[in-house]
């Protein structure tokens, strides 16, 4: 089941998910410092992590599925966000330096085209990050977050898509060791919940975050149908 727009953007206004935001944003910083002259595109509901990369990344594009629907983001100046089709992304090949996935392949009916696809858009020197529930996590198993949706994931099921779409994992993290509740106590000590679990229960945390490479080896396979391809990403400002 895909969560609509607005429930998603509800969320990450809660106390709850500006912590899940504070948190997996710190967790992509470490991977991804900065974004200097990058393209860069996120591809489900990146919106809460793409922020803090407009003043640093050349063009920045948040591509929202249309089984989830689309918000005008960023609320003023350019418009950077489109509504797409998330197994036939409006990008040329070979365009995209940085591509972040989130909220987006636990509820997709297409995962292998979806992924395929990323392979297709990313730069052979590219990197994708995707952040998916986690199959042994407390968030995965309660649908009071958005990550209580769609399918969690083991890290063994989530290599396999990957390296099945050419696409190499090159390193592994979790994320969100809080529980999911709205708890003031629980939301203040958030930090030291996710230093903790990162250190005693790496495999627990409420999401795997991972980040891949592009194979350059064209994928076996037929003559796949291209979207009208956006000439020119807005520039980040």
């Amino acid at each position: 089941m895909q969560l609509d727009v607005a429930d998603l953007r509800d969320f990450y206004a809660t106390p709850l998910g500006q912590v899940a935001r504070r948190l997996l944003s710190r967790k992509l910083r470490s991977r991804w410092p900065r974004a200097n002259g990058a393209t860069l595109a996120g591809l489900g509901y990146c919106t809460p992590y793409l922020g803090s990369y407009r003043g640093e990344a050349s063009h920045i594009a948040a591509l929202m599925p249309e089984t989830q629907g689309a918000l005008v983001w960023p609320p003023e100046g350019a418009k950077q966000s489109t509504l797409v089709d998330e197994c036939r992304l409006p990008l040329r090949d070979n365009s995209v330096d940085r591509m972040l996935v989130a909220h987006c392949l636990e509820v997709s009916d297409h995962a292998a085209p979806l992924l395929r696809e990323l392979w297709r858009v990313l730069k052979p020197e590219g990197r994708l990050i995707i952040i998916v529930p986690n199959r042994r996590g407390v968030w995965a198993h309660l649908d009071t977050t958005p990550f209580g949706y769609g399918r969690p994931y083991s890290r063994s099921q989530l290599e396999f898509l990957l390296r099945d779409s050419l696409l190499t994992p090159i390193d592994w993290s979790s994320s969100l060791h809080v529980p999911p509740f709205n708890q003031s106590m629980l939301l203040r000590s958030a930090a030291a919940w996710e230093r903790l679990g990162s250190s005693l229960w790496p495999g627990f945390g409420g999401v795997l975050v991972v980040e891949a490479c592009k194979e350059t080896v064209a994928p076996i396979g037929g003559k796949v149908a291209r979207a009208r391809t956006i000439r020119d990403l807005v520039i980040a400002r």
